[in-house]
């Protein structure tokens, strides 16, 4: 599909400093064209545009923000990535999916494991010397109370960077 669009899940700016200065030091440069973030869905259809811009923003005004956890290294095969836990905002991301049942990638039919990657296309001898010397790293953050994700964020797929075209920050009341 060409010129997808992408929804991911904001973080807080010290899990998001932190993750990006992990991401600069490990991530390949010449693939590293995005900032830290958690892909919730990886390519809704362009000719769903007007609706995602409709639907995002209304469940940001009904719902607080959804808490996560830092929870440790995960293995990506030739990647590493922080490991999150985030029920509630898997919640919420079944909930736009049930809304774009039918729109939906065989990619993003299945539920995600909330991540932030930190490196990707490497070999797996890479990733396991990376995956080896985070656990002390991340100990704090993991240590540290649950966060909550800011906002969701839209971004149209530009054959490499991604292009930003909304931040629906989390303002409602309702917990998921």
């Amino acid at each position: 599909m060409p010129n997808p669009f992408i929804l991911t899940a904001a973080l807080p700016p010290d899990l998001a400093g932190f993750a990006e200065g992990l991401r600069r030091a490990h991530f390949p440069p010449e693939r590293n064209f995005l900032r830290a973030h958690v892909t919730l869905f990886h390519a809704f259809a362009p000719s769903l545009l007007e609706e995602l811009r409709d639907v995002l923003p209304r469940l940001a005004r009904e719902f607080a923000a959804p808490e996560g956890a830092v929870k440790g290294v995960m293995d990506l095969g030739k990647g590493t990535a922080i490991a999150l836990e985030a029920p509630s905002l898997l919640a919420l991301r079944a909930m736009i999916a049930e809304h774009f049942h039918g729109s939906l990638t065989a990619q993003d039919l299945h539920e995600p494991r909330p991540h932030i990657t930190i490196q990707n296309k490497v070999t797996k001898e890479e990733a396991r010397a990376l995956q080896a010397s985070l656990a002390p790293v991340l100990a704090p953050w993991i240590a540290k109370p649950r966060f909550r994700f800011p906002a969701l964020e839209l971004w149209r797929y530009c054959g490499g960077p991604w292009e930003h075209l909304k931040t629906s920050a989390f303002r409602g009341r309702e917990r998921l």
